[in-house]
């Protein structure tokens, strides 16, 4: 079975999630799920991490199956949320003032795929990802976070310490190497 990546991005969180997309080989068989807070907003960041990326990214579509060595992007005033097999996108009320926001997406991997998601919290300036977080190392995943030092807005990552204890933060660099090695057990 593929791991479940998913990646909660805000302000200052588009270098390091290049990192870590750049550095997934093209042989990755993880499926991986990125929420950033651009709300209603026009957003082409599925074309920036595919001309980045070895794997191909789009906007998650609403009733999507999940196919393993692609990246889902939830697109712009909607919430992503996974079940078993699939997609599911709503434009239910906004999480930490955002939507997209991380925790629906994070929560539901964990309830649904346990200890095969990989949780990764980068810069932010808000709690999201943080309730997400825990759920997911509560059910044996594996939580990362950006380091404080090197988050632009560590506010993010700073929650998802606070409320959970998931790995001591790493940089962008190392969130990518970890990351890709992960990618390489499946």
């Amino acid at each position: 079975m593929s791991a479940i990546i998913v990646i909660a991005a805000s302000a200052g969180g588009l270098d390091p999630l290049l990192q870590i997309i750049t550095a997934l080989p093209p042989a990755c068989r993880a499926s991986v799920f990125v929420v950033q807070h651009i709300g209603a907003n026009r957003s082409i960041l599925p074309d920036i991490l595919g001309w980045n990326g070895s794997l191909p990214a789009a906007f998650a579509q609403h009733g999507e199956a999940i196919e393993p060595g692609r990246v889902y992007v939830a697109p712009p005033d909607h919430h992503m949320r996974l079940r078993f097999g699939g997609v599911i996108l709503d434009q239910g009320i906004k999480v930490h003032f955002a939507r997209p926001a991380a925790d629906p997406l994070f929560v539901s991997a964990a309830e649904t795929y346990g200890k095969r998601v990989i949780g990764i919290v980068l810069s932010g300036g808000n709690s999201d990802g943080a309730e997400g977080m825990r759920a997911i190392t509560a059910h044996g995943g594996l939580g990362l976070v950006q380091d404080l030092t090197e988050a632009l807005h560590p506010e993010m990552p700073l929650a998802a310490l606070r409320y959970d204890h998931p790995e001591p933060p790493l940089t962008a660099v190392r969130l990518a190497e970890r990351v890709a090695a992960h990618c390489a057990k499946f």
